[in-house]
């Protein structure tokens, strides 16, 4: 039974990302019970891990999941593998270290007008953790849309291959509509009834 659920938002984001707050609301609303953590993350990749582990030994092993979204889902992976605890993926990337390679120097948060440096060390510590493949598929459930914008919806598939896969015809990276998902991902959680 899941007690503990911590949400990773993705690059730029914010804990005040649409999605973010949409589970946070449902998770009051249906699960108020279950410790909810959506934090911060800086940019540095390794900052982030680490922090999260620091928080995250304390939880309880058996009774924790993961969401994350984007490069929020990366990360969540390289969590769930390492705790082998189930996570939720939205339009998760794949290869962030080089996807973000073209994001190097300073930029800008999308909720804020907080500056920050996304540096090549930044991109190489997300090369380093990147994970092998997938040592327990099913404690996957992702959420893959066919016209993200940003990420290739093929290759997030084939890199999840295995896992639960909800394709999404069409929408977009932030997955417009998110809120239809919900009740899947969180059944897949076992915090609701099928849907």
């Amino acid at each position: 039974m899941i007690t503990h659920l911590l949400y990773l938002h993705g690059f730029r984001s914010s804990p005040r990302s649409t999605k973010a707050r949409q589970v946070e609301a449902w998770v009051r609303r249906h699960a108020p019970r279950v410790r909810w953590w959506c934090p911060q993350l800086p940019p540095s990749p390794q900052q982030a891990i680490d922090g999260l582990r620091a928080e995250l030994a304390w939880w309880p092993r058996g009774r924790t999941a993961i969401i994350g979204s984007s490069l929020g889902g990366f990360y969540a992976t390289v969590l769930a593998e390492q705790l082998d605890c189930p996570a939720v993926l939205l339009n998760p990337a794949v290869d962030p270290a080089r996807d973000l390679a073209g994001h190097i120097g300073e930029t800008t948060a999308w909720h804020s007008d907080e500056r920050f440096f996304f540096s090549a060390i930044d991109v190489d510590q997300l090369r380093a953790m990147t994970p092998g493949a997938l040592a327990r598929p099913s404690r996957y459930f992702a959420v893959i849309a066919t016209g993200d914008e940003v990420l290739d919806w093929r290759e997030m598939s084939e890199r999840y291959r295995g896992a639960h896969l909800r394709i999404v015809e069409g929408s977009d990276h932030a997955l417009s509509g998110f809120d239809e998902h919900l009740p899947h991902l969180m059944h897949f959680l076992q915090l609701a009834p099928s849907p």
